[in-house]
């Protein structure tokens, strides 16, 4: 889940997001935690699963899954989490022409495998204790020049399904299939507006898929970018990595919306959306964070499910 922070005022984040009644003794279809949906803490307007605005169940208060007693910030809720390595698949939707996103982002999915980074997620569990690998490498990709300007939930599903049915991709339980928008498209339920990207699943064919839409910021630059000049000369695609890495890790340690997430329905990504930690400046004046591969990246921090929890840059530390 992927919000838009930056230019939106918390207070009213808070107050449609999670309601007084929340959390209130005596109501036991309050007494929940808010389910994520996918969709940015995004989904400002519908906390909880499918509509359920109660949420999902109350967790007894493990940290990390395994038993442990201890208080983390996030909790596990019974959901799976992603084992083994991770496949990422790119289908780029829309004109992408000579824009150099392809192998920038390209890049960024062959890189942050293996990395102090991605290392982070190892900190979540499955309910027997086996942790999220730092494993991940980049898979496939296709192009889809589509005819729609405009994707609703429901085509963004489908682009998905077409391209596994078709065979141009394989059907993978343990990929993220990514659709990237080119800038003149938009998804109709709130790009720009709401979130910036967001992950779900669905079943086809009996398997599980594991999905994300992640949103060109060059269409909203002020909403879903951080900065116009960028590490690698196209803040388009500079800013949809950042979007990718918060989808990307969400979805392995909450791919079916039911796993980890905190009482607020945050996911790990969620509680340091838009924070970056220290920086560093580019010779062309550009900031970024980290390193991976033979590119600087300015990377949102994500959440580390140790030592009380916190938003970080690698672990450990």
């Amino acid at each position: 889940m992927n919000r838009i922070v930056r230019f939106m005022m918390p207070a009213i984040i808070l107050a449609v997001a999670f309601p007084a009644v929340y959390g209130q003794p005596g109501n036991a279809s309050l007494n929940r935690d808010l389910a994520p949906s996918g969709k940015g803490v995004g989904t400002l307007y519908n906390p909880g699963q499918a509509g359920a605005h109660e949420g999902g169940p109350r967790d007894a208060g493990n940290g990390n899954g395994g038993g442990a007693k201890s208080d983390n910030g996030i909790y596990a809720h019974g959901g799976p989490v992603m084992l083994g390595e991770t496949k990422i698949y790119y289908i780029w939707y829309g004109n992408w022409g000579s824009n150099t996103a392809n192998g920038i982002l390209t890049d960024f999915a062959h890189s942050i495998g293996g990395t102090p980074y991605f290392n982070i997620n190892t900190t979540y569990t499955n309910a027997s204790g086996v942790a999220v690998s730092n494993l991940v490498s980049f898979a496939n990709s296709i192009m889809d020049t589509g005819t729609s300007k405009s994707l609703s939930d429901a085509n963004i599903q489908t682009i998905v399904a077409n391209a596994i049915t078709s065979g141009r991709l394989p059907s993978d339980e343990n990929g993220v299939y990514f659709v990237l928008t080119s800038a003149e498209v938009t998804a109709s339920s709130g790009f720009c507006t709401q979130y910036c990207g967001w992950h779900t699943r669905f079943t086809l064919n009996g398997k599980v898929i594991k999905y994300s839409f992640v949103g060109n910021p060059d269409r909203c630059p002020s909403a879903c970018s951080m900065q116009t000049t960028s590490p690698n000369d196209n803040a388009g695609a500079d800013g949809m990595a950042s979007i990718i890495a918060h989808e990307l890790e969400e979805a392995v340690t909450d791919p079916e919306l039911n796993a980890w997430y905190d009482r607020r329905g945050y996911e790990n990504a969620d509680k340091c959306a838009w924070t970056f930690g220290s920086t560093s400046t580019a010779p062309n004046g550009s900031l970024y964070n980290m390193t991976m591969g033979n590119r600087n990246w300015l990377i949102q921090q994500n959440w580390v499910n140790a030592a009380g929890g916190y938003c970080a840059k690698v672990y450990p530390k």
